[in-house]
């Protein structure tokens, strides 16, 4: 392990640490465009120059290995001139595109020019022009102008996805990214190449003019497209989010990655990065319940009266054998356990959990066939995965009460056994988030908050509890699972109770034994393993 001094401090690093990397584990980090810890080394956009004792020329930091003795200046004067330089010939055929640019506020061209640059240019020749606005793919517009050839988009698509669909063309200042012909740019993890790409050259046809990146509050979340748990950041419109209670529009305006070195690192796929607009489409909003001439708006009070008469009638009838819940892979930790809780205060035993409808897409990277985030988590509570075979005994008309959180099971077994049930049950009641045919089917409707508008955890495929938070206010009367779980108890006496997530995992921790020893604390950022 070598030992170093950079700016006067002393650090020791593994073997096989790049000065770049041990300038940043030192606190004097250096500027880099093409260095990316998740790809291979480029060395070739120069701005990490530093200054290394009795070498006579400055040395790119992030392809010199750290080696004993070193002794770095991250801040020479030699250092500062050469980063100066560096700048202006990046910026030698730059267009000034900065205020239409959707890289603005968030652009590294104009953070290094900001800390390193303010020089007086002396180029004055006419700036060489190059494609702008090109479509490469369905999610990638294209600004060669912009494009300051650090390639890292080559290699993602190289050593990551191994697609190979971009490359780079022509030589000198003409050269320029590109696809390769009669090729489009439309992996599976194509918006990977717009989150790495430091300048504008790469940018997000969905997020694209959408809004101004200095508008967006930023909450740390999991994906919830598939079991793997994908750790990422929600992008809302605090504009927007002000006024929750009015649909004025999307509040969400985008997903990016968030690095977990167990689980997804830097990347996430395009299924789940653009999912997020079922967040606030299609969105149940309002308690209905179903009379005579269709559905009328209702209120939480009486809704929940009208359920807690009805489980009260058949308990006091010890009917209880009769009520079936079907719950949801798509429910957090804390949803699936206060269910738990009120059916076994209750004496329910007829509960079960639905997962997908149908399997995913599935690869040896990030992306699992089961797309629903928390099976491993109601496995871990020890509930049944067995759903089909209550929603049969609905059917067949052995329930007199169906209570259905989440999944549309119209859409899993088809809208003519969803009419049995419908025929065949005294109440269907189904809580979920979004429009479909289960809600269109069901007696009585109450809407439930998304990922996105609560806090809790998801268990992903291994074993990983990770934190999801609430980025913005539930929309219209939606509320989270567990609380409308814990509503319900108090409307039927039942003495299970929380005030917020924590609490509810805080007791889930101290009475499912996979769950002992785990806390929000302990969870943390980065997640935490189930006990073996």
């Amino acid at each position: 392990m070598p030992t170093l001094t950079i700016d006067g401090k002393t650090v020791t690093v593994p073997d096989g640490t790049t000065v770049l990397q041990a300038c940043e584990q030192a606190g004097s980090p250096v500027p880099f465009y093409c260095y990316h810890p998740g790809l291979s080394i480029a060395g070739n956009c120069r701005i990490c120059l530093v200054e290394i004792e009795k070498t006579p020329k400055l040395q790119i930091s992030c392809y010199t290995p750290a080696a004993e003795g070193m002794v770095v200046h991250t801040t020479s004067d030699k250092v500062l001139k050469a980063r100066q330089d560096v700048l202006e010939f990046l910026l030698i055929n730059h267009p000034l595109d900065c205020p239409v640019c959707d890289q603005a506020g968030e652009c590294w061209l104009q953070d290094y020019y900001m800390n390193y640059g303010l020089y007086n240019p002396k180029f004055d020749e006419a700036k060489v022009k190059k494609p702008k606005a090109v479509p490469v793919g369905p999610t990638v517009m294209l600004d060669a102008e912009r494009c300051i050839l650090c390639s890292r988009c080559v290699r993602f698509c190289d050593e990551i996805t191994k697609t190979g669909e971009l490359g780079i063309f022509n030589r000198g200042d003409h050269s320029e990214i590109g696809v390769a012909p009669g090729i489009e740019l439309k992996n599976d993890y194509s918006g990977c190449v717009v989150d790495i790409c430091p300048v504008g050259a790469l940018t997000d046809r969905d997020f694209r003019f959408k809004c101004r990146v200095w508008y967006l509050n930023s909450t740390k979340s999991v994906c919830p497209g598939c079991s793997m748990g994908c750790n990422i950041e929600i992008h809302d419109n605090r504009e927007r989010t002000q006024r929750p209670h009015v649909a004025t529009g999307a509040r969400v305006m985008r997903l990016k990655p968030r690095y977990n070195a167990e689980v997804n690192r830097w990347w996430m796929c395009d299924t789940g990065r653009y999912a997020y607009t079922a967040i606030d489409e299609q969105r149940l909003t309002t308690v209905q319940q179903r009379n005579g001439q269709g559905y009328q708006i209702s209120t939480w009070n009486d809704a929940l009266d009208t359920l807690a008469s009805t489980l009260r009638r058949l308990r006091d009838a010890r009917q209880l054998d009769r009520v079936g819940i079907i719950l949801s892979t798509q429910m957090t930790n804390e949803d699936l356990y206060a269910a738990k809780r009120v059916a076994q205060a209750l004496g329910i035993r007829n509960l079960a959990v639905q997962g997908p409808a149908r399997p995913g897409k599935h690869d040896d990277f990030l992306m699992k066939a089961d797309t629903s985030p928390n099976t491993r988590g109601a496995q871990a509570l020890g509930l049944s995965l067995d759903a089909a075979g209550l929603f049969g005994r609905a059917a067949r008309g052995e329930l007199s009460l169906l209570y259905v959180c989440g999944p549309d099971v119209v859409d899993t077994y088809g809208r003519s056994v969803a009419d049995q049930v419908q025929q065949s049950v005294e109440l269907f009641v189904y809580q979920g988030s979004n429009v479909g045919g289960s809600s269109q089917a069901a007696g009585l409707v109450l809407p439930a908050a998304v990922y996105a508008e609560k806090d809790g955890t998801f268990t992903n495929d291994q074993g990983r509890v990770q934190r999801i938070r609430q980025a913005v206010a539930p929309l219209g009367e939606s509320k989270p699972d567990w609380k409308i779980w814990t509503e319900l108890a108090a409307h039927l006496d039942v003495p299970v109770s929380y005030a917020d997530a924590s609490a509810v995992f805080a007791e889930l921790a101290s009475r499912e034994p996979a769950f002992q020893g785990l806390s929000y604390e302990v969870i943390g950022d980065a997640g935490a393993l189930l006990k073996a």
